[in-house]
């Protein structure tokens, strides 16, 4: 085989690897919904149906997975580190445009995402806000328009929200809040630009 041909086989494999592993990148500009969603179609045709099936607002879903994963499909948490070399594992199991954690992740798959159900696909990955929101919502009280509560019963666990775990961190309030204002902005955008 020539070299040229050899060559042409290779990058045409790669291609097809490439093509065919998913995209994990996160959109160009995450500041505007209107942007991700003519980007990445497929993410809104996927929380639109969570939307229709759950009830979580497009704009909800698309402010957790922002502050989750920055819509990055196989982001993980950072990696620990003693003495400061030596690494020691994830600082948690979150994985996935949701960073669902591996037990909330297996109550899912078993309950209604099935056991095929990936972190790493935006369908799934939406379906799960919706699920995991749904049972807020029947357990906590929670409006699903509610960006900032249930932002803080996914981060702390419903558990822990109800305990009021949150309240004693004011990192986490700041990035709640951060949370409601990018679920509003995303909406004004979305309707600027008729996807709402």
């Amino acid at each position: 085989m020539s070299s040229f041909l050899r060559a042409t086989v290779t990058t045409i494999l790669l291609a097809t690897l490439v093509a065919c592993g998913g995209n994990y990148s996160a959109p160009r500009d995450l500041d505007d919904a209107c942007a991700i969603v003519r980007e990445r179609p497929k993410y809104h045709r996927a929380m639109q149906a969570t939307e229709k099936k759950w009830h979580v607002p497009v704009p909800v879903q698309m402010a957790i997975i922002y502050q989750e994963s920055k819509f990055i499909g196989n982001n993980r948490t950072p990696m620990k580190y003693t003495l400061g070399v030596i690494p020691m594992g994830r600082q948690s199991s979150a994985y996935g445009y949701a960073q669902a954690l591996d037990g909330t992740w297996e109550d899912y798959q078993k309950e209604e995402g099935g056991r095929r159900a990936k972190r790493d696909n935006i369908r799934h990955a939406t379906d799960f806000i919706g699920w995991y929101m749904d049972q807020s919502e029947r357990d906590l009280g929670l409006p699903k328009s509610d960006a900032k509560s249930h932002y803080l019963a996914y981060h702390e666990g419903r558990t822990g929200y109800q305990r009021g775990s949150h309240n004693s961190k004011t990192w986490l309030l700041r990035i709640s809040d951060e949370v409601a204002e990018r679920a509003i902005t995303y909406d004004v955008q979305l309707r600027s630009c008729g996807k709402r």
